[in-house]
């Protein structure tokens, strides 16, 4: 930002009337409102109004003067947290008062600035973001968490079924509070859903690798298997192979958006044949006997 004193048109010893009254010109010239559409306009109000605001306020020019703090005011973070809108001290322009030197003539600019001071005086609190971490399963079929905020508090946030990563929850009320009579912001909670150990997930349904033995395998039955809310019982095929795929219907995550009765996705169930982690002699005797068994060629169809 350009010094302020060369932005208003003023000398370091112009007097607060003098910086007043040279604001009040480039106000009225350049005012959004009376330049409608005119993005040049807007940023020199931006300009002369920042500008005014360090030189009006006799302990910011006094700082910038002494080099203590730079054209933009420098002692204020540009990322503002709780903490800030907090503390943060009354502005000289929160309310009508800072104007009243303005509003003098009863012309259409000293109603704009009044207007202004007026919303600015009870503006509503900024809304506050946050990052919340949610383990699969309560993504999954839902529930109530409690997330801890910078300034101490905590905050109830109650996770619907069926979100994914990325998704914000819109907490209306719990932001940072508002000056005077402004509401306070919301909170906004993105959503981070961690991995699951076994579990994975495409759209509504749920995936699942699930190991089972070579007796189950060749003769078939019914094994337990996992799912999102619960272990359920499922029944393998006989000559089941590594790579079978069984649907368990409803197992899945809730959908959203098909209306009352949408229902749930499905969970889908790979299976994967798995040996005795310890050589077994029987198991052995078995395969070296067994005729079929050496005839016949699974990678029959990998060569060429």
């Amino acid at each position: 930002m350009r010094d302020p004193y060369e932005i208003l048109g003023v000398e370091k010893s112009a007097s607060p009337d003098d910086i007043r009254k040279s604001y009040r010109k480039l106000a009225k010239k350049f005012h959004p409102d009376l330049n409608p559409g005119n993005k040049k306009a807007e940023e020199q109000f931006k300009e002369a109004s920042s500008a005014y605001d360090l030189l009006s306020d006799p302990d910011k020019r006094a700082r910038f003067d002494r080099g203590e703090i730079d054209a933009t005011g420098a002692e204020r973070p540009q990322q503002r947290f709780y903490r800030d809108f907090a503390a943060e001290p009354d502005h000289a322009y929160t309310d009508a008062s800072g104007f009243e030197d303005f509003a003098t003539e009863n012309d259409l600019f000293a109603e704009i600035l009044r207007r202004q001071a007026q919303a600015r005086a009870n503006a509503p609190g900024p809304d506050l973001h946050y990052r919340l971490p949610v383990a699969f399963l309560d993504a999954v079929n839902g529930g109530t968490m409690r997330l801890n905020v910078p300034d101490g508090g905590t905050l109830e946030v109650k996770i619907p079924a069926g979100i994914e990563t990325g998704q914000v929850l819109r907490l209306r009320g719990k932001g940072a509070p508002g000056r005077g009579s402004g509401k306070p912001g919301d909170a906004l909670v993105e959503i981070e859903v961690m991995p699951h150990r076994f579990f994975t997930r495409t759209g509504d349904d749920i995936h699942l690798e699930l190991p089972i033995s070579l007796s189950e395998a060749v003769l078939g039955g019914e094994v337990p298997v996992p799912t999102p809310t619960g272990p359920v019982m499922m029944r393998v095929p006989k000559n089941a192979n590594t790579g079978t795929t069984l649907r368990l219907k409803g197992k899945g995550v809730r959908r959203h958006g098909g209306g009352q009765g949408a229902g749930h996705g499905d969970e889908l169930v790979r299976l994967k044949v798995m040996l005795p982690p310890a050589p077994d002699p029987e198991l052995e005797k078995f395969a070296a006997g067994w005729q079929a068994g050496k005839s016949y060629d699974p990678r029959r169809e990998m060569q060429s």
